[in-house]
């Protein structure tokens, strides 16, 4: 205790003495004794120099704030995902462990948690007294372990304990590529598909689906990314070059430093399709890679969003080497919508805006992960998925007001 005391009083002294003074007494110093304290100044001072030079919010870098929660330990995991057996992806919201999306098909989704669900309590420790790394931690375990979650729905105000058993988590990322029943789509043929997270493989997954329906007749497609948690960044991109044109910017990147600044565009190879009619479906489960997805389509007025407001979650995360070989992970840059809109905090708004209740959430929730049949689609829909029901009915208006468009220009003509 003694040393490390001197330890943080020693670090102090350097970041008021200068970064530079320390950096040249500690080379002598690691030559004769590779555990002399000033060895670990050095890496102190280092990641302190870093994030003042490239933390994206300069507001929050004063030598006080960073001192201080180096002294507490303190690890900022800005809604750094985490898959940990559960199948849950989670986020420290507003200073609440809340969970971003159950993965379907995994023991969170089957127990019946929702997106937005607060973690109160993990194995009855309460969580309002834990880091967010310490909260991933105690979620993490082997399969056929079991863990107890304490959970509040604000929706509802219910509070219950769930006991879940990690499973390991495989997750098919395309689903339900089919065309939506002629009793809700009328006479057209409307294309759905379900992109449940961005993996390497999904945007060729996707071309595939969509080759298919296309031969099927589509004329227009819904896109639904609900509880899409993200995933990888180049397979969203992927993704978008599936309805836009060949070298089209879909996301850019912003921080303080000059070097954050970066576009992200379609493969100028991307196979181009027919401009058919497009709704794309989210929720508060939408985020990171399906927010930019969805921002992109909207913005570049290539997609009608339906749903709710999306997550929020669009921070861009750097890992740098430190002097002794340890890493410095902290966020350098935000991710910006076409338009130029903030997705970190703030989330993308849907053109259209349908709630639904936590009732309707969970009947979804059930209904995707279990075997229920094809024939039962209409009723689902009809009864408990206002979002779908209001995209079907926007598609098939857009449709019927541009062949009464185009039937007045042939008369005229």
């Amino acid at each position: 205790m003694k040393r490390r005391f001197v330890l943080i009083v020693l670090a102090l002294l350097a970041v008021i003495n200068g970064l530079v003074a320390v950096r040249l007494f500690t080379a002598h110093a690691a030559e004769n004794d590779p555990d002399n304290g000033y060895t670990q100044i050095a890496v102190f001072a280092k990641a302190l120099q870093l994030l003042r030079q490239d933390y994206v919010d300069d507001s929050k870098t004063s030598y006080h704030d960073l001192v201080y929660a180096a002294m507490k330990g303190e690890m900022q995991d800005d809604t750094r995902s985490r898959f940990n057996g559960l199948g849950i992806e989670v986020s420290g919201r507003n200073g609440v462990l809340t969970i971003v999306t159950p993965m379907e098909d995994t023991p969170a989704a089957k127990a019946g948690v929702l997106a937005g669900d607060q973690i109160l309590k993990i194995n009855g420790t309460p969580t309002d007294r834990l880091e967010l790394q310490q909260a991933v931690n105690l979620l993490r375990g082997k399969p056929g372990q079991k863990a107890t979650l304490t959970i509040l729905r604000p929706s509802t105000k219910e509070i219950k304990d769930y006991v879940l058993e990690r499973a390991e988590v495989k997750v098919q990322s395309v689903k339900n590529a089919h065309l939506i029943d002629q009793e809700l789509s009328g006479s057209f043929k409307i294309g759905y598909i379900r992109i449940v997270q961005f993996n390497e493989p999904t945007a060729e997954e996707l071309a595939k689906a969509l080759d298919d329906l296309q031969k099927r007749g589509m004329q227009a497609l819904i896109l639904d990314l609900r509880n899409n948690p993200g995933g990888l960044l180049n397979s969203a991109v992927d993704v978008c070059g599936q309805f836009l044109p060949p070298n089209t910017t879909v996301v850019s990147t912003q921080g303080r430093a000059a070097s954050q600044e970066r576009e992200y565009t379609t493969s100028v190879t991307a196979k181009e399709r027919p401009h058919f009619p497009l709704a794309v479906l989210v929720n508060e489960g939408s985020a990171s890679g399906a927010e930019i997805v969805s921002g992109a389509l909207k913005d570049l007025k290539r997609a009608l969003l339906v749903g709710e407001t999306t997550f929020g979650k669009g921070s861009v995360q750097n890992v740098l080497q430190l002097p002794d070989g340890s890493a410095l992970r902290f966020t350098t840059a935000k991710y910006y919508t076409p338009g130029k809109q903030v997705i970190h905090g703030n989330g993308v708004t849907p053109n259209i805006s349908v709630p639904m209740t936590a009732e309707q959430e969970r009947a979804l929730f059930v209904a995707r992960n279990s075997d229920a049949k094809a024939e039962d689609e209409k009723t689902l829909i009809r009864s408990r998925d206002p979002q779908l029901l209001r995209a079907i009915d926007a598609i098939k208006g857009g449709m019927i007001y541009a062949q009464d468009t185009a039937t007045k220009s042939e008369a005229k003509e």
